[in-house]
């Protein structure tokens, strides 16, 4: 059993091309055209799918190869396929990075790819730069280009004539301030920090207005293997940190936790003085650094996190969740935060990137898969009880630390590649 629906895999030479603002243009381009529009993204991203969510009015999850797995991609794009009339994949870095790449995804998978070229101080090297994306992997089903930054119609007459026979010159973005998504050390800003979001929406969605959905190609895809959820968590409260400065959770790892019977009662650390009362608590990635001052000044929520920890609960913290464990964080300006201490040591933001990738890592609960993505190093007198395995030779395993029911790492970790292991995380 198969099911169709018209689908698009939206890459581009590099990051930074305008990937998410042409994916977020064309959902919601087509929303307003009363469609419904399913948005997935590739590979581990916390922020784009904020910004594709609001775009497309519909949850967006991620899809890896490896990370997430080929039968958890497949699953998700046939449920997408039963209920949507298009769906949109953006992809991640340049169309053939990494490994896997979007392009791998989309070659499994027979999605079609278009491919959002920067077209400042360029002409015709354009068509040179489309005709090098679409004959480098023959075996790509390579849709056609769309231009990004285009600075007048003269120039999206130039840009359009460059383009080699076979290859569809879809449309351009305009060069507009109004347009674009701004950014810093992580990313795009988060999508409810971006005042004027709806605005750049739907002035990017008018700049594609001639797109026809009918246009677009059909995809088949084939039925998933079903697979029985274990019911691991039944009875299990968890308090979930969510708030601007803990913001990095994955969809599918809350979905998992309420799948195995798991109830999540949010908080936010930032505005509230007490944790709810619960089995256990996960404290996610973030931008704690950005927040400092009202961290530490919320001394009632440092007591709070020590007497979890106190009281022998489960505690699983991630990247950001993690900094705030430890005694301070110093920020890149030399500002110092004094935060709740239960992992002896300090962390201290870096100038540049100190850990990027995909990795795995083996725990006395079992394996998991995730990713580290973060400009801070951490040093502390603590035994690490494991090292992440990177996907990629060469760069650095992160560590993983433990103080009692405390489970702290940079890792971001993606729950469904191991539910029971995940599950055991959080078991009373």
């Amino acid at each position: 059993m198969t099911r169709s629906c018209r689908a698009l895999l939206v890459s581009a030479p590099a990051s930074g091309s305008g990937k998410t603002t042409a994916t977020a243009a064309l959902a919601r381009h087509f929303r307003n055209q009363g469609r419904r529009v399913r948005v997935f993204k590739t590979g581990p991203d916390f922020i784009d799918p904020m910004i594709l969510e609001r775009a497309s009015g519909q949850p967006v999850y991620q899809l890896d190869l490896w990370m997430t797995g080929e039968a958890d991609c497949a699953r998700r794009l046939y449920e997408a396929a039963g209920e949507a009339d298009l769906i949109l994949v953006e992809g991640v870095m340049g169309l053939f990075d990494g490994e896997p790449s979007s392009a791998d995804l989309a070659q499994h998978f027979k999605l079609p790819v278009m491919t959002v070229i920067p077209s400042a101080a360029m002409a015709q090297t354009f068509g040179a730069l489309a005709l090098g994306l679409a004959q480098y992997r023959p075996e790509l089903n390579f849709y056609g280009v769309l231009a990004n930054g285009v600075a007048s119609p003269n120039h999206d007459k130039m840009l359009r004539e460059s383009m080699p026979e076979g290859i569809a010159y879809l449309g351009g973005l305009p060069k507009d301030p109004a347009i674009a998504l701004p950014e810093r050390h992580l990313g795009l800003f988060l999508a409810s920090e971006v005042e004027d979001i709806e605005a750049r929406l739907e002035r990017a969605a008018a700049a594609l207005s001639g797109l026809a959905l009918d246009a677009l190609p059909l995809v088949e895809f084939p039925a998933p293997v079903a697979a029985k959820m274990p019911c691991a968590l039944e009875g299990v409260t968890i308090a979930v940190a969510r708030d601007a400065a803990f913001a990095f959770l994955y969809r599918a790892n809350l979905d998992l936790l309420q799948a195995m019977g798991a109830a999540l009662r949010y908080f936010s650390p930032l505005h509230d003085s007490a944790i709810p009362a619960a089995d256990a608590l996960y404290l996610p990635g973030g931008y704690p650094e950005l927040h400092l001052r009202a961290l530490q000044d919320k001394r009632a929520m440092l007591d709070a996190l020590r007497a979890f920890h106190a009281g022998g609960k489960p505690i699983h913290a991630e990247c950001g969740g993690m900094m705030v464990l430890f005694e301070s964080i110093t920020g890149k300006q030399g500002e110092r935060g004094t935060m709740a201490g239960l992992l002896p040591g300090a962390v201290t933001m870096q100038p540049r990137l100190a850990g990027l990738g995909l990795q795995s890592v083996v725990l006395p609960e079992g394996e998991l898969r995730g990713h580290t993505f973060h400009y801070s190093r951490t040093e502390t007198p603590l035994e690490p009880i494991a090292f992440g395995m990177p996907r990629r030779h060469g760069s650095t395993g992160e560590a993983v630390y433990r103080s009692g029911r405390l489970t702290a790492s940079y890792l971001h970790l993606y729950f469904p590649s191991n539910p029971q292991a995940a599950a055991k995380l959080f078991l009373p």
